[in-house]
This record gives structure tokens, sequence and C-alpha cells, in this order.
């Protein structure tokens, strides 16, 4: 094939698109730039556009050429957009290739995957593969009613996974994407969450990185077969009802030879200032959120995988590093902005951008930030000067929990602020309760093995942890293993230990998060007003000598108010008198002490309420608290 003839001439950019790309406003680049299967003057084939404004010449390497740099060179376009493009006929779906770059740049080459690849070579090799999805959607129904699921005021309880640990075939091999559809589904439609959380699934070269270091943006892991593969697992999860959240991953990129950094000889994509442009904590590349093409470059991403993959949310990965400039830095190691204060402009600017479009493009989804300060107005919408997030993590409600729970309950009665302080500020965002991955890494051990006490205290205590945070105002997400109390930390190279559920402790468990998620689903006050001060109140938050708080978690008719009680010590407390709005009958719709938990069976099977005012209310009942235990009335 002659080289002339190798490339012909063909763009799918308008002038109108170029404008747009240009001025960081173009949300939708996966559909011009990237591989794209297409036939120009009868011919079929492949076009390909890459930006590399500093190139003085890029050609596609592959498969098809011997990764010969002379055979297909691509043409720049002459309207200062930096981008290349041509058309190679006789190519199609699964051709491998990359950019080969010669730099303007001190003459630096660089050979690139394609940042638009919708697929990649299984790591450790490093290349993009052409992709024409052939998949048809069946989750129609689920588009059409996703608003409901995914609103505000709808249960969100979220089962957070790791794809390539969540369960091991053989002992070692990975399930497949069509596997996953089958066994993963099928289990967390049994367990009853709303929604699952998947850690990154786009295309990422090193695996102890658990997918936070993304090389191909575009294309889900080839660890698990290949993109269609991974539309029929989203696909099945929405036939089952169930909403899929993506995490992504904005704020920094690995330096890998094939990855985005440096890409065409110059910082294309990062920031070129060391202190802005380098995370010294993840050895990674930053964003530059000033440039309007990096912009466009990851909003359109955020875009692809709602509009592609029919994702039904985003949960935004290191926030509060995009946010301050000194994230992680000591002084001289960053320079303040134009006001002299810490805050990254360009980032916040970005990221107003950012859930301005996803929610005027996709107004039934939600974004989610993994935020970890005290900047305000995360969850507030854009217009009303906030970030535009739809939900924030509530990582002082963890830390508090996690921080109290640990203590021998003789001890508690001296920390009750630690369990009722989240209750302060609870309804300032539109707060998630994570009890994600982050906590059961590193050496903070699982969740069973930070409870104190002999055997049965730990499982008590767990059991009245994930009861007392599904009765929380505020949406739940909880990682893998956690909902049967996985005793060994996570490993990332391992498969949960599913052996465990044949012990009835760690059955029991299991059966309670069934439970939980159904109470959640069922009751209207556990979740219409989740984020609003109107549906809570606090019956008693002082009995700090018993270790017990009390409260109310209400709709607009008081006939469906819920009053939750917690005893945080392995005391059975009798006779234990809680007020009661009016009501004629009260019975007891939970208790975290049940035997189907495991639990001892301190169980309130019939309640009478007496016309004894208490905790503010003209009538009260007397319940038996279960040991480390949680009833919940109706």
């Amino acid at each position: 094939m002659s080289t002339n003839a190798a490339v012909l001439p063909f763009s799918l950019f308008t002038d109108f698109d170029i404008d747009l790309f240009k001025s960081g406003k173009h949300y939708r680049l996966y559909e011009k730039l990237g591989s794209h299967v297409t036939t120009v003057e009868g011919e079929a084939g492949v076009y390909f556009a890459v930006w590399a404004p500093s190139a003085a010449a890029v050609s596609v390497v592959g498969d098809f050429n011997h990764w010969n740099e002379e055979e297909h060179p691509l043409m720049v376009r002459w309207d200062g957009s930096g981008i290349w493009e041509g058309f190679i006929p006789g190519l199609g779906s699964g051709t491998l290739y990359k950019y080969k770059i010669q730099s303007h740049h001190n003459g630096v080459v660089t050979e690139k995957a394609d940042p638009f690849a919708r697929a990649a070579e299984h790591p450790p090799k490093t290349a993009s593969m052409v992709w024409d999805s052939q998949y048809d959607w069946e989750d129609q129904k689920w588009m059409r009613s996703r608003k409901k699921h995914n609103s505000l005021e709808s249960p969100y309880s979220v089962y957070e996974v790791h794809l390539g640990s969540w369960r091991k075939k053989n002992g070692w091999e990975y399930l497949n994407y069509e596997e996953l559809a089958e066994q993963l589904v099928d289990y967390v439609a049994e367990m009853g969450f709303t929604h699952v959380e998947f850690m990154p699934v786009m295309e990422f070269p090193y695996d102890p990185s658990w997918g936070y270091q993304l090389t191909g943006y575009f294309a889900p892991t080839s660890r698990f077969g290949n993109p269609d593969g991974f539309k029929l697992l989203v696909d099945r999860l929405h036939q089952e009802g169930i909403g899929v959240i993506l995490d992504w991953v904005p704020s920094h990129f690995p330096e890998d030879a094939h990855g985005l950094g440096f890409f065409d000889g110059s910082h294309l994509y990062e920031h070129p200032d060391r202190r802005r442009g380098y995370h010294p904590d993840w050895k990674s590349l930053i964003f530059n959120y000033g440039r309007n093409e990096v912009r466009a470059f990851l909003i359109s991403n955020a875009i692809f995988w709602l509009d592609h993959y029919h994702a039904d949310g985003l949960r935004v990965d290191a926030v509060a590093s995009m946010l301050y400039l000194d994230y992680s830095r000591e002084d001289g190691e960053w320079e303040p902005n134009i006001y002299g204060n810490n805050e990254n402009l360009e980032a916040l600017s970005f990221i107003r951008d950012l859930n301005t479009e996803v929610y005027a493009s996709f107004p039934d989804v939600q974004t989610i930030a993994e935020e970890s300060t005290a900047f305000t107005g995360v969850s507030k919408p854009v217009d009303l000067g906030g970030l535009g997030f739809g939900m924030k993590w509530m990582m002082g409600w963890m830390h508090d929990t996690l921080e109290y729970f640990k203590k021998e309950p003789i001890h508690r009665r001296f920390h009750q602020n630690d369990i009722t302080f989240s209750l302060a500020y609870a309804f300032t965002e539109n707060f998630m309760l994570p009890l994600s991955h982050d906590e059961v890494v590193y050496g903070k051990k699982s969740l069973i093995y930070r409870m104190p006490g002999d055997e049965w205290q730990r499982f008590a205590n767990l059991r009245l942890l994930f009861s007392y945070m599904f009765t929380h105002p505020g949406t739940k997400l909880l990682f893998m293993g956690g909902e049967f109390g996985q005793t060994s930390e996570w490993n990332f190279e391992q498969g949960l230990e599913w052996n465990l559920l044949d012990y009835p402790l760690h059955n029991g468990v299991k059966e309670l998060i069934k439970s939980l998620n159904s109470l959640y689903k069922k009751y209207p006050a556990l979740h219409k007003k989740q984020f609003s001060y109107d549906g809570f109140e606090w019956l008693e938050y002082n009995d700090n000598e018993n270790s017990v708080i009390s409260f109310v978690r209400k709709t607009d008719d008081p006939k469906d108010d819920i009053v939750v009680v917690c005893n945080f010590t392995p005391v059975v407390r009798e006779n234990y008198r809680v007020g009661v709005t009016k009501a004629s009958r009260v019975k007891e719709v939970f208790n975290s002490d049940d035997k189907r938990f495991a639990g001892t069976g301190q169980l309130n099977e019939k309640i009478k309420v007496e016309k004894v005012g208490w905790h503010g209310c003209a009538q009260s009942v007397q319940l038996k608290l279960p040991p480390l235990g949680m009833v919940v009335l109706k």
C-alpha cells in the first residue's frame, strides 16, 4: 500500500465543532475524536482523529502495518485546532493501533494509546483497539422510570464493588462481564441494594492502583472481556431494577509512557507547573483545568459513560485534591490564586461546568463527590453558588462513628458526642454515608475486627453499626464483604471469603443487611426527607449514662413516623421509656437482636402506649432494649 493512498483525507469535524472544542464547550468529543468505523466513497475503513498541537508529524501504527510509522501519516487541520486526522480504508473493529508522534519540542518522539479509544489490549499490553459496538440494549423500562429510582427522595442503598475481587473462579481467575451479569446481578438483587457502584472500570495499567490510575478513559477494562460485555452487565442490572454508579477519576492520571502524560512532547493534558501538575501522594499528573480542550475532554468523558453505557451516576474521586492548591503540599510547594487564597479557581469552574452539563443532559442521574473537607455548598446547585453535585460523602460521620464503635462499651458513655455530632451538620449537604473500600485496607482491619469484645459482641456491634447507618439520615454505601462480616482486610488479588456464610453469625449479618434494605425501601420516613431537617427529630441524645440514643424519622404525615432506639452497651435495658407522638398502637418492625440475625432474641412483642409524658411527647412506651442492639418502632 503506497504512503499516499494509505490515508485518505476525511473529517467528521465541522467548523462549529472546532469552535466548540477550542472554547472548551464541546461535550460530545467522543463522536469526533478517536477511531470510528465508517465508510468513505463506498469504501469501509476507520477514521482516526487525535489532538496533538505540538506535533510535527503524527502517524497511525498498528498490527496492520507492522507498527511502521512511515506508512500511515495523518494530516493536520489548518484551523489551528491541533487535530490530526485521516481515513484508512480496509480496517475494522478489533484493529490494534497507537499514535506515533514526532514533536516540535526538541525532536521528542512519543508512542501513545488513543485518549478516545473505545477498547484496549489486556494489560500489560498497551495498544488501543478499534471497537464498533453491536450491542442492543434491553433496559428501556428502567431508563423510562429511573428518574424515580435515582431521585434524592428515594431509597438509595449502594453496594460498592471491585470487579476483580468480588468473586474468583478456580480460586484465582477473574469472572468475565458475562459471568458477573449472572452471578453479581442475582446477588445484588437478593440483597436488596438499590444501586451498585463499580470502582473504576476504565482501562488502567497497574492492578494495585485498583483502577484509580487511568490510561483508557473511554475503554472499559479488557480484564473482564470486551465493551459489549460490560454493556450486558449494566443492562442486566437495569433489568433487575438496580442502578449503576461508576467511579470516575478526573483528578489525576499516571505517567505511563503510553498514557496522557507529555502526550505530544508537551504538557498537553497536565498542568505545566509541577506545583499544580504533579501529585506528590499518588506520584501522578494533574489535569490542566484551565485549558479549554482538556475541560472538553473530561466533560465529554463523563457524558460518554452516561450516554453510551447508560450509567445512572458518577462518583467523582478525590474532589478535595482538585479544590485546593495546597492539597498535600508544604509551604513553598504551592502558589496562591489571584485572590491570595488556596482555592483552585480553574478546578472549581471546571466542576461547575461538569455538573451543569451532566444534569442538563441527564436530569435523571446523580453525581456524587468524594470530598473530605468542610468546603461549603458541594451539593448545592450551581446557580445558587454551589458546586452542583447531587450528593457528597459524609466522611465526618464515617470517621466519628467508627471511632466510637471501636471503644469498649463501658467507655462509650464518655464519648456520646462522637455518635450524635453528625446530626449537628447532617443537613448542610446531601450526604451519603460511606463504609467504603478505604475503611478496610492498609492495616485498618475489616469492619468486624474493628469492633471490640468477644465474638458475640463483635457481631452484635457490627449489626448495630449497620442498623444505625440505615436509620441515620442520608443515603448509604457499603463495600462488598462488609455485608456478611468478612474477617480479613480486603485484598484486590483475592476473592471475598464466601465460605464464611456457612457460619450462623456471618449469615446473620447478611440477613440483617437484607432486612435493612427492605426496611429502608418500605418506610417513607427513612428516605423521603433524608436530606432535610424536617425529616428528623431527637427524642434523647443525652442519655450517656446508659449509652442510649433515640430519634424520630418523619414524613409529612405523622402516621408514617418511625422511632429508632439504639443501645450501645451489652446490657439489656428493661422498661426503658421512650416518648411517642400521637399513636394508639405501636409495634416493633425491626430489631437487630432478632434470632434471624444470630442475635439473642430480646424482642418487644407487645408494646403498650401509656398516657405518660416523656421526651416532650404526651405519650410514651416502655421497651426492652436488646444488648448492643437497635429497635425500630412504627
